[in-house]
Order: structure tokens, then sequence, then C-alpha cells
């Protein structure tokens, strides 16, 4: 359900952006007022809290946002608050900056290895990603599982390579249950 609300309020922010040919400016004041939302968590408690009625919250949000933001981001945040759907404010948002960079050619990309990567080596798997997808660039997100023993998983939308070792120990371990049961 909070997938299909991301889904919903994020492409009609990414079409409203569109059309008012203000994508790239809209995608870096999202990601401020994104930013602002998660340095101020007590902002994000008030509006969630059932004792403040719609009306107050919507107040709020003018006071707030109303001059510092565009009109549309402004408007924006208003209908998700009438609409009570606040609490899914960063997956909208986040479904918006990953479907903008998307329409940009710029691919995400999380990287664990059980050990860093030098910068030669995260080079090289830069490169082969760029390589391998359809992507102008690619921002690179990289971090350490010591639990991957060897290998590396990486992720990329919605598509995972998973070459680790520990993922290799567990489909062996899972064909010898098998045949020992078989």
């Amino acid at each position: 359900m909070a997938k299909l609300v991301s889904k919903t309020y994020g492409e009609a922010l990414f079409e409203l952006a569109h059309e008012e040919n203000r994508a790239s400016e809209m995608l870096e004041e999202i990601q401020s007022v994104q930013e602002i939302l998660k340095s101020n968590p007590e902002f994000g408690r008030m509006m969630l809290h059932p004792g403040i009625p719609k009306q107050e919250k919507l107040k709020i949000v003018d006071e707030v946002f109303k001059g510092r933001c565009s009109d549309e981001i402004t408007g924006f945040i208003r209908i998700i608050v009438d609409k009570e759907r606040f609490k899914d404010i960063d997956s909208i948002f986040l479904y918006f900056i990953d479907r903008e960079k998307e329409s940009q050619g710029i691919g995400v990309a999380y990287v664990s290895t059980p050990k860093p990567l030098d910068l030669e080596g995260k080079s090289k798997v830069r490169d082969k990603l760029l390589e391998t997808t359809d992507y102008k660039t690619l921002e690179m997100h990289y971090n350490v599982d010591p639990g991957l023993i060897g290998g590396m998983v990486i992720r990329i939308g919605d598509r995972v390579v998973d070459s680790s070792i520990k993922s290799r120990l567990n489909d062996l371990t899972k064909e010898l249950l098998e045949l020992q049961l078989g």
C-alpha cells in the first residue's frame, strides 16, 4: 500500500515538474526539503499528531514553507497533509528523486563488499556498471559488510547482482539439504 501511495503521489509530482519545465529545480528543492525534514524530526511528529487539527497543520505548513519553497512544493506538501499522507512524505520524495534521476540517465548503485574498495577498485566497479547499463552517469554508494566473506552485492533500483561468497554458500547448503532429503 505504501509503495502505491509513494508511486501515485511521486508520479504526480514528477509530471508536474516536467509540465512546468522545472524538473532539475524541483529535484534540488525536494532534496533540500527532505534534508530539512530529516534534521527536524519534531516537525514530522507534529504533522502526524492526531490531537492537532488538520487546519492547524495546514497553517503550520504555510508558515514554514511559503516564501521559502516554490508554490508548487508548498502546495504539494499541503495536499499530502490534507490527504493525511504525511507519514509517506519521505517515500514520495524518494520515488520522485529516483524517477527524476532515471529520466536524466543517472543511476544510483549500492555496492556492498566485505572490505573497503580502494579508488582503483571503485573505479573498475563504476566503469563496469556504466558499460553494462544504459546510464550516462552513476551515483555510487559503497558499504562494507564483513558478513559477505568475499565477492560483492550490487543493487541498482530493483535489480540485485549477488556474487558474494555468503550467497554461494547459502545456495550450496540448500542444494545439499535437498540432496539429503531427496
